[in-house]
This record gives structure tokens, C-alpha cells and sequence, in this order.
């Protein structure tokens, strides 16, 4: 296990007010360090999964911002963010940690499913949700995860009835859980652990996912 240097929150706060290439480059071994410490907190991050999971990669996002179609110009991201791929398709979800002072959190769910994806769910929710439901609204687990957030839509996908029962599942874009932390948490000795045992405790959702969209409306297997 290894710790998040507290430098990472004091470097950020700097790049917030300097968030410029002269001051970056000033500070790039700087960067390189903190960075290098990170890779190897994600890839630990890793291991613990891989006890039980299957993780195929481990994503750490670079700090150069795409300024390209945006109006903000300033050219350096003020987190780090980390995405943990499971291996597809035999598994689906994903994990995701981002590191910024006062706004750190780890998230997993389904950020940007395919069409034919999110319209599998969906018909899935429309049939019966009552499986998901018992998985999500169990006390035990909105304590660990909260509720189920996400991009939706203000009525319902075309073909559905918007006077579903469970139309404010069927509507959703994202399928997403947010579990926050403060700084202090994050520089402590035991969030690597935490972090850990949070994504373990998120895959009764991740199961039950999977399983629909590896099989049709029948439950025949695609794979």
C-alpha cells in the first residue's frame, strides 16, 4: 500500500492560480514525481481488484486539457483521474478515482454506454426492474454507495411508456454511484484500502449489469 503525497493538493491549488505553460514548466519535475507516486497508487489499486476481478487496464488521464472546443483555454487539468477498465466483454462497468483539492471522489457505474447498450437496460428495466431495485435500495449498500445518479432524459426514451412504474430508471443516460472524500481522507494511510473495498462492495450492480447485457430479452448468452 502507498499514500497520496500531500503535495498533490498543495500542487494543484499552485496550477489553479498559474495555469499557464511558463509555470508548468517550471514545476514539470514537480509534476513527474507526483505523477510517477499516483501510477504506482493505481496500479496497487489494481492488484487489490484483481482478487477478485478482472481489471484489463488502468488509465491515468494526462494533465493537458483539449482546449480545442472549449471556451476555458487554460491548458492543464487541476486533478488527476483514474479509470480502471474491466476486462470486456465478458465483464462490464468500470471504476474511476479523481484526485483535486476539496472535490476528490471515486466513482463506478456505466459513464457513456453505447446506444445498443443503454437501450438493452432499458427494455430490461421495462420488463422488471425489481432485481435491480433490491440490489440498490438495500440499506446496507446505499450507506457504502448513496443513490444511483446520472445524466437523464426530462421524459421518456421513444417507445416507452412515460407512465412506466419505473420510468425514472428507464429514462437515465448514465448509471452512475459517487461516494466523496475529503482531503485529509485521501492522504491518509488507509485510502488505498478504502478505495478498494468501496469498488469490491459495488459488484452485486456490476454482476447483475453484466448479466443483461451479455444475454437478449430471453437470457440466451451473446458471448
Amino acid at each position: 500500500m502507498n499514500k497520496i503525497d500531500p503535495d498533490v493538493f498543495t500542487f494543484y491549488k499552485e496550477l489553479t492560480k498559474n495555469n499557464n505553460r511558463n509555470w508548468f514548466e517550471h514545476q514539470k519535475e514537480r509534476f513527474k514525481k507526483l505523477e510517477f507516486d499516483v501510477k504506482k497508487f493505481a496500479e496497487n489499486i489494481k492488484l487489490g481488484l484483481d482478487t477478485a476481478d478482472d481489471i484489463e487496464k488502468v488509465k491515468l488521464f494526462r494533465i493537458y486539457r483539449d482546449v480545442r472546443f472549449s471556451k476555458d483555454k487554460t491548458p492543464y487539468k487541476t486533478h488527476f483521474g483514474i479509470a480502471f477498465h474491466r476486462k470486456k466483454p465478458e465483464l462490464r462497468g468500470g471504476y474511476y478515482i479523481h484526485i483535486s483539492p476539496n472535490n476528490s471522489f471515486i466513482a463506478s457505474g456505466f459513464w457513456d454506454p453505447s446506444p445498443s447498450d443503454l437501450l438493452r437496460i432499458r427494455k430490461e428495466l421495462e420488463i422488471d426492474a425489481q432485481e435491480l431495485i433490491d440490489i440498490i435500495d438495500v440499506s446496507k449498500f446505499k450507506k457504502k454507495w448513496g443513490h444511483l445518479v446520472g445524466e437523464e432524459l426530462k421524459t421518456a426514451p421513444r417507445g416507452f411508456d412515460k407512465s412506466h412504474p419505473q420510468i425514472n430508471l428507464i429514462r437515465k443516460k448514465q448509471f452512475l454511484f459517487i461516494k466523496k472524500f475529503n482531503d485529509k481522507d485521501v492522504i491518509s494511510s488507509d485510502f488505498q484500502k478504502k478505495v478498494i473495498f468501496a469498488f469490491k462492495d459495488i459488484r452485486p450492480f456490476f454482476d447483475y449489469m453484466t448479466n443483461v447485457l451479455t444475454t437478449d430479452l430471453n437470457g440466451v448468452s451473446l458471448l
